[in-house]
């Protein structure tokens, strides 16, 4: 294979090892197998063309061209063009594919479904990534600079995953992929000088040329296996020290998952236009901030819900809200749809005051539902069917926002009777038409489900009931925020099989299994109502997200339900059955395997952390506010482990001073001259003055003395040693009985004294003597090496001294 081929496969190679960050965005990873098929065809005809040749920008325009047919061939009659023609049915087909996946990215959390739309935004930028890193590598050959658009497309991934689903593993193949790719063009660089020598036969190699391990070795390493070394060293290093560090949150460095969804950290912005983007992240969120405060004359709490949006279109895919048309905010909001004179005569006016977060940058306000009336300061807009407040535009992609925000709300606590629920009328029939309606590729297990639940009932109340029991008391589901929230209409069936999941599976399945019975429904998102403090105030957390039907009867309005078993949540008043279970629990199911998980199973309060206790989630009564002690703290085994690992670390830069000292103390209590000789030495060279092994002893203390700019005092110790040295090698042997220890103290007492403070901490904690360390261990390793090679040389004489056996062939035809 030629240089040029080899830069081109590993090209192609860097970008597919980088797009397996992408992986962790959407629920499939199937879209790898058709990225790798289209990054070979694309690296294929800019193969052909190269050979061909063409100009530069002539490759690069055929493998685009092809590229782009190749997508356009592949998504063609998947998207919803209203054109006709070979060219709507190919190109503007595509482009509305292409705008419909840019809404997906914008609307579905993390892992998003792997629809069409997002298939194509993922292969297209594969592609996009590819063609530049194949122009950089090999049209260009400038390996080192494709390195940046792989760069871009680990970073975005990076970024929107927020360091999830294996991302040391991603990390680990975008890294190596990057590296493969460098030592391919520096092998094809070097190949280009002639030919790349692994190893030069045994004593051709000299120490001075910088190939062979010296010391006779004759083993050469070639740069092309020096690269790699380098190259995973780097790639460990760079795995290894950031799980040493602390982690960064907020500010700049935050995450992407922590910044938006209320990931794990405890700084950044909790913003999400759709709020089912962020519920899940802010159910599993592990400091619960507090996103709201409020307080009320309401007189009953647990009704209080804060309501963000309605999502009243289920389009097979997912819930979302319907485009309609906004308003100015009316001084008085009109009277709620659905809401007749009798149930309006016994509603209350409720007052409550409102403060939003610093952190919560929510564009749907929070509010009380029916709200009446809203006193808020800045740029609203008013969505009349869903009754919601928008945020409006201020600028280019600025738009208002709740954060931060002092608001008054006025609205109505309705108390509608079952008796009037159940009396109530067929519903308009534009309403029924519109809030009924269903895709058509529901599963038939969930109409089913519907019929055999609601069997012998006789109004849509008392279906709704029916429905609402079955996924709170007597259906057996279970409460348990780690379900991955799934789209589309298998994902309801997947629930009702599975039976645990929480409140989105539990709304949006109640809601499709109502409309599949004609009864109009729609999903609410928002916040339950939040925990009352001493001074009367409610706070509301990111654990209180949530999400409920609401089914419309005609002469009430839109009336809310909770068909989610939830530990804290009540059934309203008017959908309560005569059963003893009236609150939601999960029955018979076993409690989650994880204690972190929330579950509506009551465990044993030994199973269960501080946290979920506080927030009612174990089964038993949340303790009191100011229950003593055992808290959310770390343990004290926690504690200890942490600290010992922060001591450790600490203590790493102490290592070398710490060595210099043990080494010290044991030459000097060995009462020799020549291991004394040796530390006045290495302090000398701690302090910069390098030992020269060419000098005397009596030149070589001259030289100290004069370097270091010693004292009279200092300078007599330092030749007192020289001549104790001189001495010990060159006289007769005799007792001598000079103890050199106290002289060598005394010198390097000066020496550290003659330099400055910056001189004295390197000498101190980074002495330059520490390298012999290093050359200890390469002593040892070759001394390992001579002798592994010495057996084997053995080894292979004993087998050369083998007799082979002659073999003798037969001979025809002989004479």
């Amino acid at each position: 294979m030629s240089g040029r081929a080899r830069l081109t496969l590993f090209a192609a190679l860097a970008t597919l090892m980088t797009s397996w960050s992408l992986a962790s965005l959407v629920e499939s990873s199937g879209w790898l197998l058709q990225a790798g098929l289209l990054l070979a065809v694309q690296s294929g005809v800019g193969a052909a063309a190269r050979r061909v040749p063409m100009a530069r920008w002539l490759t690069v325009a055929c493998q685009a061209l092809v590229s782009l047919l190749v997508l356009v061939f592949l998504f063609a009659g998947k998207g919803e063009s209203t054109g006709t023609g070979p060219m709507a049915y190919l190109v503007t087909d595509v482009g509305a594919l292409f705008r419909r996946g840019v809404q997906d990215v914008a609307e579905f959390a993390i892992p998003a479904p792997l629809t069409d739309g997002i298939r194509l935004l993922l292969l297209a930028g594969v592609l996009l990534i590819g063609l530049l890193v194949d122009l950089l590598a090999v049209t260009l050959r400038s390996a080192a600079a494709a390195g940046l658009p792989l760069l871009a497309l680990y970073s975005v991934a990076a970024g929107l995953s927020g360091g999830q689903g294996g991302a040391w593993f991603a990390f680990l193949l975008a890294g190596g992929g990057y590296l493969v790719l460098l030592l391919a063009e520096g092998r094809d660089r070097l190949a280009q000088w002639g030919r790349v020598f692994g190893a030069a036969p045994p004593g051709r190699v000299s120490a001075a040329s910088g190939y062979g391990g010296g010391s006779g070795s004759g083993q050469a390493v070639s740069p092309v296996r020096t690269g790699r070394r380098i190259g995973a060293v780097a790639l460990g290093v760079a795995l290894a020290v950031p799980a040493v560090l602390p982690p960064l949150g907020g500010g700049l460095l935050a995450r992407q998952g922590e910044a938006e969804a209320g990931g794990n950290g405890v700084g950044g912005t909790i913003s999400a236009v759709n709020p089912l983007v962020s519920l899940q992240g802010s159910l599993n969120a592990q400091d619960n901030r507090v996103v709201l405060k409020y307080r009320t004359d309401s007189p009953q709490l647990s009704d209080q819900y804060l309501r963000i949006l309605a999502l009243d279109e289920f389009n097979g895919v997912k819930w979302e809200a319907s485009p309609r048309a906004l308003t100015d905010v009316p001084e008085r909001l009109p009277v709620p749809p659905g809401l007749g004179e009798q149930v309006r005569k016994n509603a209350v006016e409720v007052r409550t005051n409102l403060s939003a977060a610093d952190t919560y940058a929510q564009r749907y306000l929070p509010m009380p539902y029916p709200a009446t009336s809203v006193d808020i300061p800045g740029k609203w807009r008013f969505e009349p069917v869903g009754r919601t407040l928008v945020g409006d535009q201020l600028g280019k992609d600025r738009y208002q926002n709740v954060q931060g925000a002092v608001y008054q709300v006025r609205s109505l606590l309705l108390r509608p009777t079952a008796a009037q629920l159940k009396a109530a009328p067929e519903p308009d029939r534009a309403v029924r038409e519109e809030y009924t309606r269903l895709p058509d590729n529901l599963p038939p297990v969930v109409a089913e489900t519907a019929r055999q639940v609601t069997r012998g009932a006789k109004d849509d109340y008392t279906r709704a009931v029916a429905l609402q029991d079955f996924f709170a008391v007597s259906g057996g589901f279970r409460y348990d925020t780690k379900v991955a929230s799934g789209t589309g209409p298998t994902a309801i069936a997947r629930f009702l099989e599975d039976k645990e999941g929480f409140c989105v599976h539990f709304a949006f399945s109640m809601a499709a299994m109502s409309r599949s019975l004609g009864i109009p429904a729609r999903v609410a998102v928002g916040f339950t109502p939040g925990e009352r403090q001493a001074d009367g105030s409610v706070n509301v957390t990111m654990r209180d997200a949530h999400a409920w039907p609401e089914l419309y009867f005609e002469g009430i309005g839109w009336t809310r339900f909770e068909p989610t078993p939830r530990q804290g949540i009540s059934l309203p008043d008017y959908s309560r059955t005569d059963r003893p279970a009236a609150q939601p629990s999960a029955p018979a199911p076993l409690p989650s395997q994880s204690a972190a998980q929330p579950s509506a199973e009551p465990s044993k309060a030994d199973a269960c952390p501080p946290e979920l206790k506080k927030l009612g989630e174990c089964g038993g009564a949340a303790p009191q506010q100011n229950a003593g002690g055992g808290g959310g703290g770390p343990s004290v085994t926690a504690v200890l482990g942490w600290t010992g690992a922060v001591l450790a670390l600490l203590a790493v830069p102490l290592l070398p001073l710490l060595w210099r000292s043990r080494v010290r103390a044991r030459r000097l209590a060995a009462d020799g001259v020549l291991p004394a000789w040796q530390e006045l030495c290495d302090a000398a060279w701690d302090v910069g003055i390098a030992p020269d092994g060419a000098l005397s002893p009596r030149r070589a203390a001259s030289r100290l003395v004069e370097s270091g700019r010693l004292e009279p005092e200092a300078a007599e110790a330092v030749h007192r040693v020289a001549g104790a040295l001189e001495r010990a090698l060159y006289a007769p042997p005799g007792a001598d009985p000079y103890r050199p220890a106290q002289d060598v103290l005394l010198a390097r007492a000066a020496l550290l004294a003659g330099v400055g403070r910056l001189g004295r901490l390197r000498a101190l904690l980074l002495p330059r003597s520490a390298v012999r360390l290093r050359w200890a261990a390469e002593a040892r390793r070759d001394a390992w090496a001579e002798a592994v090679r010495g057996r084997l040389a053995g080894l292979a004489r004993l087998v050369a001294r083998i007799p082979r056996p002659r073999l003798r062939l037969p001979m025809r035809d002989r004479g």
